[in-house]
């Protein structure tokens, strides 16, 4: 397979093993969760993350590695004029020279295209590793940088599991590059692996609309004359509509039932035979406030027409619906904020509800799921929170419990993006959409980058991580397995905090220097025969051993010394 070479790849190729472990602290102050969750464990919440993204995601790995279902990310397109920063802290003199000249990276930048791809490439490397076997990626992007990414994820990602390059109609207007108007972007969609698939998009969740964004229609008589009121009494019956009410395509009210001054309309004869409607009056129910309505004629009758839908089950590589424009974003932060300024082009809450529509399904009722049932849907470049808000709305539309996960490393991480996550929670009283209005209900914790565990925090005993943080992270770091909270189960006394198939995994530590420096924190001869009582291979990680190691190798017993095995084993 061809690889793609860019200035700088040798110098970042495996930096995203060299970041640093930084575990994530919640600011009660910036979250929103009630008592009960404030002491229930972090990976049952949905995070909002402040802090530089690289890290962020490092963070995520030792719970999150190989979970999260969805992943959609709007990095940085490149076009020149975004004045992006590329701050990644490389341990490479010639790599910091060379950033150094030219930052921000702006269109003069002949070397932006290769800078760009240093910045993206450890980043897609840690999201591979937290995307689930059968999850997706779906990256944003357009013509600056489309065909770069295309190869960076084909070597990442591997190019058997590319999905889908979609076409997104954002910009009707169009933006000037050339003399031609792009109204176009993309969004590149891979898998993890043979077993990712998106899920089938109903036929009747999508209406078709015009070149304008107004919805197709069509007439809901049937006009085959075959099909009549003799042979098809069922589907024979009168709508109703309201003369006086319309909207301003000229589309008035409907309804099945007699109301004072609304006027009969059955379907129209052809031939002297009197035709039928196509649905039945139960099915019409079910969408008639919605989907059907009356429209006034030239000669002042009614016919009864319907929102023309789809007729596949599968999505289509081009999205051109007006709810998926940027233009709808601005319109939906207004809403939000009273302002169409607070964030340049968010995205549409309509277009990231439709990539969780195709990448997760609806959650079962949550007193019948395991926490390995929840769809995680995964943010690293969050902006102004549009991600967390269609999650927020897809789950009040179909009953699901996903959960979202938003990283953000600007300042305006807690006044735009955890800020708008707030008020659709608790909704927005001037909002058109009712279920916006009444709040979209959930709750978030608020997160920021805790000191980096590493071998000076341990001998100094400055920051020391909890236990359940360094357990997880060096379960993570030694075997590569992602534990999850309700995985670990902790019993203090001999420090043991997972199994597997293989061994048991011990932890003696508590964050306290004194301990540690004391014979308490050793692995001595009488917690060495407790392990040996279970009959399982264990693996115990300790400050130092009181115990010889051909005993230990006699017992099965692998003995990780801290903080040096920690040292030895940051890289990942």
């Amino acid at each position: 397979m061809p690889t793609l070479e860019f200035k700088g790849k040798s110098h970042i190729y495996a930096h995203h093993l060299t970041a640093p472990y930084r575990p994530l602290q919640v600011d009660p102050s910036r979250s929103m969760l009630s008592e009960a969750q404030r002491e229930a464990p972090l990976i049952d919440q949905n995070l909002i993350i402040h802090g530089d993204n690289l890290q962020a995601l490092k963070a995520l790995l030792p719970h999150y590695a190989g979970r999260v279902k969805c992943i959609y990310i709007d990095p940085p397109y490149n076009t020149g004029k975004e004045g992006w920063v590329y701050n990644d802290r490389v341990n490479s003199p010639l790599m910091q020279d060379w950033f150094a000249k030219n930052s921000p990276v702006d269109g003069e930048d002949l070397e932006r295209h290769d800078k760009w791809l240093c910045m993206m490439w450890p980043r897609l490397h840690l999201l591979k590793e937290l995307l689930a076997d059968d999850g997706a990626i779906f990256v944003s992007i357009d013509d600056n940088e489309a065909h770069h990414l295309r190869m960076m994820m084909d070597e990442i990602f591997g190019e058997d599991n590319f999905i889908a390059q979609i076409v997104v109609r954002s910009n009707p207007g169009g933006r000037d590059y050339g003399g031609i108007a792009w109204t176009h972007e993309y969004i590149v969609a891979y898998g993890c692996s043979e077993q990712s698939e998106l899920l089938p998009i109903q036929a009747e969740e999508l209406p078709l609309v015009d070149e304008y964004g107004r919805f197709k229609l069509r007439e809901l008589r049937n006009r085959n004359i075959r099909f009549n009121s003799t042979n098809r009494p069922n589907l024979y019956y009168p709508f109703y509509v309201n003369p006086s009410k319309s909207d301003e395509n000229r589309l008035h009210q409907v309804s099945l039932i007699q109301k004072p001054g609304w006027i009969e309309v059955f379907p129209l004869e052809s031939g002297g035979v009197k035709t039928v409607w196509r649905w039945q009056q139960e099915t019409v129910l079910q969408t008639i406030n919605i989907n059907v309505m009356g429209k006034m004629k030239r000669d002042g009758d009614f016919q009864i027409v319907e929102k023309y839908r789809k007729t596949t089950k599968r999505e289509r590589s081009i999205l051109d619906d007006k709810l998926f424009r940027n233009e709808q974003g601005t319109i939906t932060l207004k809403t939000l904020f009273g302002s169409r300024n607070i964030f340049p082009y968010p995205k549409s809450e309509h277009l990231i509800k439709r990539i969780i529509q195709l990448s997760t399904p609806p959650a079962a009722s949550a007193r019948h799921q395991s926490p390995d049932d929840i769809a995680i849907v995964l943010d690293s470049f969050a902006g102004s929170g549009t991600t967390a808000h269609a999650v927020l709305a897809q789950n009040k539309a179909d009953g699901g419990n996903r959960r979202f996960i938003l990283i953000e490393c600007e300042d305006y991480a807690d006044s735009i993006t955890a800020e708008r996550v707030r008020r659709v929670i608790q909704g927005v009283p001037k909002a058109k959409d009712r279920q916006l209005r009444e709040g979209l209900g959930g709750s978030f914790a608020y997160c920021a980058l805790g000191q980096p565990i590493d071998i000076n925090s341990l001998l100094t005993g400055e920051n020391l991580p909890t236990f359940s943080t360094l357990a997880a992270y060096l379960l993570y770091t030694a075997t590569g397995v992602s534990a999850a909270a309700h995985d670990l189960h902790i019993h203090r006394k001999d420090g043991h905090f997972y199994a597997d198939d293989q061994r048991d995994y011990y932890l003696i530590y508590e964050p306290n220097l004194d301990f540690l420096r004391s014979g308490a924190a050793a692995l001595n001869l009488e917690r060495a025969k407790r392990i040996r009582g279970k009959q399982r291979p264990a693996m115990v990680f300790a400050p130092a051993k009181f115990i010889g190691q051909r005993q230990l190798s006699e017992w099965d017993i692998t003995f990780c010394q801290l903080p040096y095995e920690l040292m030895a084993k940051a890289g990942g």
